[in-house]
């Protein structure tokens, strides 16, 4: 019986590596089905916006000589986009040291790797909206230019 208990004891050991890799992996989608609901409205609202500055040059573009506005919704956007991210990601990471803080014993990383994930999603999400609207103002900015100097 005790080479029974034995076995199963050092099958399990030999399982538990197994049994680790099976663990649910944090994934972008993951972060954002567990990110604070508020977070979930500033990531939304980043996508959306950079999609929207897409669609105004699209707009633009398509207009031919007239030129029709947009340019400061866009401007504002590659000004705006990053340091949206930048205070959402500082925000997560202040609630997160705050609640280590009052947690009162070291918090294990694989604890704390979904915020940290959280707010490095934000950021970046916000960077895109940044480099989206940089990209569209330029191409805004080169149209109006060639508008403005062949008339």
């Amino acid at each position: 019986m005790r080479l029974i208990n034995t076995l199963a004891v050092a099958a399990a050991l030999a399982a538990a590596p197994t049994l680790a890799l099976a663990a649910p992996r944090l994934t972008l989608g993951g972060v954002f089905a567990e990110a604070d609901e508020t977070m979930k409205a500033v990531m939304i609202l980043l996508v959306l916006s950079a999609v929207a500055a897409v669609v105004v040059t699209l707009i633009k573009l398509a207009s031919g000589r007239r030129l029709s506005g947009g340019s400061a919704y866009v401007s504002a956007l590659r000004l705006g986009g990053p340091l949206i991210g930048l205070l959402g990601a500082v925000f997560v990471l202040l609630m997160g040291f705050i609640g280590m803080a009052n947690y009162g014993q070291p918090v294990p990383m694989p604890v704390l790797a979904p915020g940290y994930a959280e707010a490095a999603l934000i950021f970046f999400l916000g960077l895109v909206a940044g480099v989206v609207g940089v990209v569209c103002h330029w191409i805004i900015e080169a149209r109006i230019d060639r508008t403005v100097l062949s008339s």
